[in-house]
Protein backbone atom coordinates (compact mmCIF):
# COMPACT_ATOMS: atom_id res chain seq x y z
CA UNK A 1 0.00 0.00 0.00
CA UNK A 2 1.47 4.07 -0.81
CA UNK A 3 1.98 5.60 1.96
CA UNK A 4 -0.23 8.46 2.77
CA UNK A 5 1.67 12.18 2.01
CA UNK A 6 1.25 14.91 4.76
CA UNK A 7 -0.83 17.23 3.45
CA UNK A 8 0.82 20.26 2.22
CA UNK A 9 -0.36 24.13 1.63
CA UNK A 10 -0.24 23.47 -1.93
CA UNK A 11 -2.62 20.81 -1.90
CA UNK A 12 -4.91 23.67 0.49
CA UNK A 13 -4.33 26.07 -2.02
CA UNK A 14 -5.51 23.92 -4.98
CA UNK A 15 -8.74 22.74 -3.04
CA UNK A 16 -9.25 26.55 -2.04
CA UNK A 17 -8.42 28.28 -5.58
CA UNK A 18 -6.19 30.49 -3.68
CA UNK A 19 -2.50 31.67 -3.77
CA UNK A 20 -0.42 29.33 -1.74
CA UNK A 21 0.54 32.85 -0.27
CA UNK A 22 -3.21 33.39 0.61
CA UNK A 23 -3.16 29.95 2.36
CA UNK A 24 0.17 30.84 4.13
CA UNK A 25 -1.17 34.29 5.55
CA UNK A 26 -4.78 31.85 6.73
CA UNK A 27 -2.80 29.81 8.58
CA UNK A 28 -0.55 32.50 10.30
CA UNK A 29 -3.63 34.36 11.51
CA UNK A 30 -2.05 37.23 9.27
CA UNK A 31 -4.41 40.44 9.59
CA UNK A 32 -4.05 41.11 5.43
CA UNK A 33 -6.86 38.63 4.41
CA UNK A 34 -10.61 38.99 4.01
CA UNK A 35 -12.15 36.87 7.13
CA UNK A 36 -14.40 34.72 5.03
CA UNK A 37 -11.56 33.45 2.25
CA UNK A 38 -9.36 33.27 5.46
CA UNK A 39 -12.13 31.17 7.86
CA UNK A 40 -12.76 28.80 4.63
CA UNK A 41 -9.12 27.90 3.98
CA UNK A 42 -9.21 27.16 7.79
CA UNK A 43 -12.19 24.66 7.48
CA UNK A 44 -10.55 22.99 3.94
CA UNK A 45 -7.19 22.81 6.18
CA UNK A 46 -8.85 21.17 9.27
CA UNK A 47 -10.79 18.59 6.49
CA UNK A 48 -7.94 18.13 4.55
CA UNK A 49 -6.15 16.61 8.26
CA UNK A 50 -3.45 19.60 7.46
CA UNK A 51 -0.63 19.47 10.35
CA UNK A 52 1.78 22.61 10.28
CA UNK A 53 5.65 21.49 9.29
CA UNK A 54 6.99 22.57 12.39
CA UNK A 55 10.73 21.87 10.60
CA UNK A 56 10.38 24.83 8.30
CA UNK A 57 9.24 26.72 10.89
CA UNK A 58 12.12 26.09 12.55
CA UNK A 59 14.89 26.95 9.62
CA UNK A 60 13.08 29.69 9.08
CA UNK A 61 13.47 30.73 13.35
CA UNK A 62 16.49 29.39 14.09
CA UNK A 63 14.78 27.91 17.19
CA UNK A 64 13.34 24.46 17.64
CA UNK A 65 11.31 25.28 20.96
CA UNK A 66 12.09 21.83 21.99
CA UNK A 67 14.35 21.53 25.00
CA UNK A 68 15.85 18.06 26.05
CA UNK A 69 16.14 17.27 29.09
CA UNK A 70 18.27 14.42 30.50
CA UNK A 71 17.76 12.62 33.78
CA UNK A 72 19.47 10.05 35.58
CA UNK A 73 16.51 7.28 36.39
CA UNK A 74 12.93 8.26 35.39
CA UNK A 75 11.63 5.34 36.88
CA UNK A 76 12.53 6.95 40.51
CA UNK A 77 9.17 8.58 42.00
CA UNK A 78 11.63 11.31 42.89
CA UNK A 79 12.65 12.55 39.33
CA UNK A 80 8.63 11.57 38.12
CA UNK A 81 8.02 14.97 40.50
CA UNK A 82 10.70 16.81 39.38
CA UNK A 83 9.51 16.29 35.96
CA UNK A 84 6.21 17.51 36.30
CA UNK A 85 7.65 20.82 37.27
CA UNK A 86 9.91 20.97 33.85
CA UNK A 87 6.60 19.98 32.12
CA UNK A 88 4.27 22.76 33.69
CA UNK A 89 6.90 25.71 33.46
CA UNK A 90 7.92 24.17 29.07
CA UNK A 91 4.25 24.57 29.34
CA UNK A 92 3.90 28.12 30.36
CA UNK A 93 6.79 29.05 28.01
CA UNK A 94 5.57 27.62 24.98
CA UNK A 95 8.17 24.86 24.71
CA UNK A 96 7.93 20.77 24.27
CA UNK A 97 10.74 18.58 25.48
CA UNK A 98 12.19 15.60 24.51
CA UNK A 99 12.94 12.70 27.32
CA UNK A 100 15.98 11.03 27.58
CA UNK A 101 16.93 8.24 30.66
CA UNK A 102 20.64 7.21 31.26
CA UNK A 103 19.68 4.46 34.05
CA UNK A 104 22.36 6.27 35.38
CA UNK A 105 25.13 5.25 33.17
CA UNK A 106 27.48 8.05 32.25
CA UNK A 107 28.08 6.32 28.41
CA UNK A 108 24.10 7.14 28.47
CA UNK A 109 24.11 10.03 29.18
CA UNK A 110 27.13 11.28 26.64
CA UNK A 111 24.85 9.51 23.73
CA UNK A 112 21.95 11.71 25.03
CA UNK A 113 23.47 15.02 25.20
CA UNK A 114 25.18 14.14 21.41
CA UNK A 115 21.61 13.00 20.45
CA UNK A 116 19.53 16.09 21.24
CA UNK A 117 22.30 18.20 19.96
CA UNK A 118 21.61 16.86 16.87
CA UNK A 119 17.59 17.66 17.37
CA UNK A 120 18.84 20.99 17.69
CA UNK A 121 17.00 21.44 20.87
CA UNK A 122 17.22 25.07 22.11
CA UNK A 123 18.84 23.98 25.44
CA UNK A 124 19.49 21.41 27.83
CA UNK A 125 18.08 20.33 31.56
CA UNK A 126 20.83 17.70 32.68
CA UNK A 127 20.57 15.76 36.26
CA UNK A 128 24.13 14.13 35.35
CA UNK A 129 25.42 10.98 36.81
CA UNK A 130 28.57 12.68 37.67
CA UNK A 131 30.70 9.39 37.60
CA UNK A 132 32.88 11.64 35.21
CA UNK A 133 32.58 15.16 34.16
CA UNK A 134 34.02 15.31 30.77
CA UNK A 135 31.09 15.84 28.83
CA UNK A 136 29.31 18.74 31.34
CA UNK A 137 32.86 20.71 30.24
CA UNK A 138 32.89 20.24 26.63
CA UNK A 139 28.92 21.70 26.57
CA UNK A 140 30.25 24.24 28.59
CA UNK A 141 33.58 25.06 26.91
CA UNK A 142 32.57 24.06 23.37
CA UNK A 143 29.65 23.74 22.90
CA UNK A 144 27.24 26.83 22.05
CA UNK A 145 24.27 26.17 23.65
CA UNK A 146 22.54 26.91 27.40
CA UNK A 147 22.27 24.40 29.88
CA UNK A 148 21.34 24.20 33.31
CA UNK A 149 22.55 20.63 35.60
CA UNK A 150 19.63 19.92 37.95
CA UNK A 151 20.07 18.51 41.67
CA UNK A 152 23.59 18.12 41.03
CA UNK A 153 26.65 20.38 42.04
CA UNK A 154 29.95 20.86 40.50
CA UNK A 155 32.72 21.98 42.44
CA UNK A 156 35.32 22.70 39.79
CA UNK A 157 33.05 23.93 36.79
CA UNK A 158 31.27 27.20 36.97
CA UNK A 159 27.73 26.29 34.71
CA UNK A 160 23.90 26.80 35.75
CA UNK A 161 22.86 24.71 38.61
CA UNK A 162 20.08 24.44 40.99
CA UNK A 163 20.26 21.62 43.76
CA UNK A 164 18.75 21.06 47.15
CA UNK A 165 20.50 21.95 50.54
CA UNK A 166 22.02 18.74 50.90
CA UNK A 167 24.42 19.56 54.04
CA UNK A 168 21.46 20.84 55.82
CA UNK A 169 19.17 18.03 54.90
CA UNK A 170 22.14 15.43 55.98
CA UNK A 171 22.28 17.78 59.33
CA UNK A 172 19.10 17.57 60.20
CA UNK A 173 18.28 14.38 59.71
CA UNK A 174 21.48 13.15 61.91
CA UNK A 175 20.46 15.97 64.65
CA UNK A 176 17.19 14.70 64.79
CA UNK A 177 17.97 11.11 65.50
CA UNK A 178 20.51 12.67 68.12
CA UNK A 179 18.23 14.19 69.99
CA UNK A 180 15.89 11.07 70.08
CA UNK A 181 19.34 9.90 72.13
CA UNK A 182 20.41 7.33 68.93
CA UNK A 183 24.22 6.97 69.64
CA UNK A 184 25.00 4.30 66.68
CA UNK A 185 23.79 5.91 63.47
CA UNK A 186 24.19 4.33 60.40
CA UNK A 187 24.44 5.98 56.82
CA UNK A 188 23.43 4.37 53.99
CA UNK A 189 24.91 6.61 51.21
CA UNK A 190 25.19 6.18 47.50
CA UNK A 191 28.19 6.23 45.58
CA UNK A 192 30.54 9.03 46.96
CA UNK A 193 31.22 10.87 43.24
CA UNK A 194 27.43 12.31 43.28
CA UNK A 195 27.09 15.54 44.84
CA UNK A 196 23.82 14.54 47.18
CA UNK A 197 25.69 11.78 48.68
CA UNK A 198 28.33 13.91 49.38
CA UNK A 199 26.67 16.96 50.80
CA UNK A 200 24.65 14.95 53.11
CA UNK A 201 27.81 12.47 54.17
CA UNK A 202 28.81 16.21 55.59
CA UNK A 203 25.87 18.00 56.84
CA UNK A 204 25.96 14.05 59.39
CA UNK A 205 29.14 13.58 59.45
CA UNK A 206 28.95 17.63 61.14
CA UNK A 207 25.94 16.48 63.77
CA UNK A 208 28.06 13.53 64.85
CA UNK A 209 30.88 15.66 65.46
CA UNK A 210 29.38 18.25 67.89
CA UNK A 211 28.23 15.52 69.94
CA UNK A 212 31.36 13.12 69.83
CA UNK A 213 29.78 10.62 68.00
CA UNK A 214 31.50 8.22 65.41
CA UNK A 215 30.35 8.57 61.94
CA UNK A 216 29.77 4.78 60.22
CA UNK A 217 28.27 4.88 56.75
CA UNK A 218 28.25 2.09 53.91
CA UNK A 219 27.90 2.78 50.95
CA UNK A 220 24.63 0.53 48.87
CA UNK A 221 22.83 1.51 45.30
CA UNK A 222 20.49 3.75 46.09
CA UNK A 223 16.82 1.83 44.79
CA UNK A 224 14.89 -0.41 47.20
CA UNK A 225 17.01 -3.51 46.98
CA UNK A 226 20.32 -1.62 47.56
CA UNK A 227 18.74 -0.81 51.00
CA UNK A 228 17.56 -4.18 51.70
CA UNK A 229 20.53 -5.97 50.95
CA UNK A 230 22.63 -2.99 52.91
CA UNK A 231 20.70 -3.87 55.95
CA UNK A 232 20.85 -7.63 55.82
CA UNK A 233 24.77 -7.23 55.36
CA UNK A 234 25.37 -4.81 58.50
CA UNK A 235 22.98 -7.59 60.56
CA UNK A 236 24.67 -10.10 59.17
CA UNK A 237 27.89 -8.63 60.63
CA UNK A 238 26.76 -7.99 64.30
CA UNK A 239 27.03 -4.48 63.55
CA UNK A 240 25.54 -2.28 66.79
CA UNK A 241 23.14 -0.09 65.14
CA UNK A 242 20.09 2.08 66.35
CA UNK A 243 19.70 4.39 63.55
CA UNK A 244 19.99 4.71 60.27
CA UNK A 245 19.74 7.97 57.93
CA UNK A 246 19.03 6.25 54.39
CA UNK A 247 20.01 8.19 51.22
CA UNK A 248 16.73 8.47 49.50
CA UNK A 249 13.29 7.30 50.41
CA UNK A 250 13.64 4.23 47.82
CA UNK A 251 16.79 2.68 50.41
CA UNK A 252 14.95 3.76 53.69
CA UNK A 253 11.73 1.39 52.68
CA UNK A 254 14.67 -1.20 51.48
CA UNK A 255 15.89 -1.01 54.63
CA UNK A 256 12.44 -1.19 56.52
CA UNK A 257 11.64 -4.68 55.12
CA UNK A 258 14.81 -6.10 55.84
CA UNK A 259 14.71 -5.03 59.40
CA UNK A 260 11.03 -6.45 59.63
CA UNK A 261 12.22 -9.60 58.28
CA UNK A 262 14.91 -9.82 61.22
CA UNK A 263 11.93 -9.17 63.61
CA UNK A 264 13.48 -5.40 64.66
CA UNK A 265 11.11 -3.07 65.96
CA UNK A 266 10.72 0.05 64.01
CA UNK A 267 11.22 2.92 65.48
CA UNK A 268 11.92 0.86 68.97
CA UNK A 269 15.11 -1.01 68.29
CA UNK A 270 16.14 1.25 64.91
CA UNK A 271 14.97 4.42 64.02
CA UNK A 272 14.50 4.73 60.01
CA UNK A 273 14.93 8.44 58.26
CA UNK A 274 14.85 8.89 54.27
CA UNK A 275 15.42 11.49 51.90
CA UNK A 276 13.24 13.02 49.24
CA UNK A 277 9.54 12.49 50.52
CA UNK A 278 8.29 11.14 47.62
CA UNK A 279 4.35 10.09 47.52
CA UNK A 280 5.01 6.67 49.28
CA UNK A 281 6.51 7.53 52.12
CA UNK A 282 3.91 8.37 53.64
CA UNK A 283 2.15 5.19 52.97
CA UNK A 284 4.58 2.84 54.21
CA UNK A 285 4.30 1.04 57.27
CA UNK A 286 5.66 2.19 59.71
CA UNK A 287 5.05 5.82 57.21
CA UNK A 288 8.61 7.40 56.63
CA UNK A 289 10.05 10.33 58.77
CA UNK A 290 12.44 11.84 55.98
CA UNK A 291 13.31 15.39 54.59
CA UNK A 292 11.61 16.71 52.26
CA UNK A 293 12.74 18.57 49.00
CA UNK A 294 11.10 20.46 46.63
CA UNK A 295 10.84 18.38 43.90
CA UNK A 296 8.07 20.47 41.55
CA UNK A 297 10.20 23.59 42.13
CA UNK A 298 13.64 22.28 41.40
CA UNK A 299 12.06 20.88 37.67
CA UNK A 300 10.16 24.28 37.12
CA UNK A 301 12.90 26.57 38.37
CA UNK A 302 15.45 25.06 36.41
CA UNK A 303 13.78 25.64 33.23
CA UNK A 304 13.31 28.93 33.89
CA UNK A 305 16.78 28.85 34.67
CA UNK A 306 17.28 27.75 31.33
CA UNK A 307 14.48 29.81 29.13
CA UNK A 308 16.20 32.86 30.85
CA UNK A 309 19.41 31.63 29.45
CA UNK A 310 18.22 30.83 26.07
CA UNK A 311 16.34 34.57 25.63
CA UNK A 312 19.62 36.50 26.72
CA UNK A 313 17.79 37.83 29.38
CA UNK A 314 20.92 36.45 31.68
CA UNK A 315 24.66 36.28 31.01
CA UNK A 316 26.14 35.21 34.37
CA UNK A 317 26.85 31.89 35.77
CA UNK A 318 24.07 31.35 38.65
CA UNK A 319 23.74 29.21 40.95
CA UNK A 320 20.17 28.51 43.11
CA UNK A 321 20.17 26.19 46.78
CA UNK A 322 16.70 25.21 47.49
CA UNK A 323 15.84 24.38 51.13
CA UNK A 324 14.81 21.21 52.57
CA UNK A 325 12.87 20.05 55.75
CA UNK A 326 12.57 17.50 58.61
CA UNK A 327 9.28 15.37 58.32
CA UNK A 328 8.53 14.04 61.27
CA UNK A 329 6.28 10.47 60.72
CA UNK A 330 6.23 6.79 62.15
CA UNK A 331 9.76 5.35 61.45
CA UNK A 332 11.59 7.68 63.78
Amino acid sequence: MKQKKYVTIKDIAKVAGVSVNTVSRALNDKPDINSETKKRILDIAKSLGYVKNITASTLRNNSTKIVGVILADSANPFYAEVLKGIEAASRKYGYQIILMNTERVYENEEIAIKTLLQRRVDGLLIAPVQDRAEDIKRLNEKVNIPFVIVGRHFEDIKVDEIYNDEIKGGYIATKYLIDLGRKNILMINGSMFKSPAKMRYEGYKKALNEVGLIDNMVISDIDINGGYEAVKKILKEGQKVDALFCYNDLVAIGAIKALKEEGIKIPEDVAVIGYDDIYFSSFVCPTLTTVRIKKFELGYESFKMLHNRICGRRKNIKQKILDVELIKRESA
